[in-house]
């Protein structure tokens, strides 16, 4: 009796249109990450096209969501990225040397990251709330718009001049 060999799935692997479509991002726009440097395609076909993997739209999907949702730049995601990558080059040397020099420098080049990284988003953050300090001083100057309206002080009293007009 001869045992059926497992085989593993080859990765689907998608042209770069179908990745927009999928991503909701230009075609144009991939091709502008991709000379950033914020991308790399997983494969090109024979006709040399661009071909990417799940790893590819996942990437694209972080780089959408840190651009559209959280105002990140460009520039700021590719800092993150290669800290990413930087990361797991890191683990990767830490666990194959037993040099303790090397592990410290390995160490510290690691906390210097997330302390780069911490900067950015602790940055971030400090805008974020000051917009939403904005936001919501807005907020309470239009509800004295409105409790005007409805009988109460103005909230910008006209100033009375000296004749005691206003």
């Amino acid at each position: 009796m001869t045992q059926a060999r497992a085989t593993t799935p080859e990765p689907r692997l998608l042209r770069i249109n179908e990745v927009a479509a999928e991503t909701g991002l230009t075609t144009r726009a991939i091709r502008y990450y991709e000379e950033m440097g914020l991308l790399e395609p997983a494969a090109r076909s024979e006709g040399d096209y661009r071909l990417y993997d799940a790893s590819d739209l996942d990437r694209l999907q972080f780089i959408r969501g840190m651009r559209d949702d959280a105002g990140f730049s460009l520039a700021q995601i590719g800092q993150l990225l290669e800290d990413d990558a930087a990361r797991e080059r890191n683990r990767e040397r830490y666990r194959t040397t037993g040099d303790p020099t090397e592990r410290r420098a390995i160490v510290v080049d690691a906390r210097e990251r997330v302390e780069r990284q911490i900067e950015l988003l602790e940055a971030k953050a400090a805008r974020l709330a000051t917009m939403i300090d904005e936001a919501k001083a807005r907020w309470r100057h239009l509800d004295a718009h409105l409790a005007e309206l409805d009988g109460g002080p103005a909230p910008h009293p006209e100033p009375i001049t000296r004749d005691g007009r206003p």
